[in-house]
């Protein structure tokens, strides 16, 4: 639902903006917040919503190795890297006036 309030409602498009974000900074000297130790004790069973989304062997690459580092799946990185992109949206984005 946040994605499609900030970027409309192509889910894919605004998963992939926020893997391109996620994955730059994995490659940069500034590195993505880490996934916090409370959301894999408290990570539902299931995913809210399961959908294919191709991306590049060196996107899965990057994503692999980097949830392999932080001892979680690639499903659960993709849905932390989505919710600090909107994260880093909402910090953004000006108060409307009242």
């Amino acid at each position: 639902m946040g994605v499609e309030a900030h970027l409309g409602s192509d889910l894919s498009l605004g998963v992939h903006a926020a893997l391109a974000e996620y994955t730059r900074q994995l490659c940069s000297g500034s590195p993505p917040v880490a996934i916090p130790p409370f959301v894999r004790e408290c990570a539902p069973a299931a995913p809210a919503k399961v959908f294919d989304l191709p991306i590049s062997e060196e996107t899965v690459l990057l994503l692999e190795r980097e949830a392999t580092r932080q001892n979680t799946s690639v499903s659960e990185l993709v849905a932390h890297s989505v919710l600090v992109y909107l994260a880093e949206i909402d910090r953004m984005t000006p108060v409307a006036a009242v």
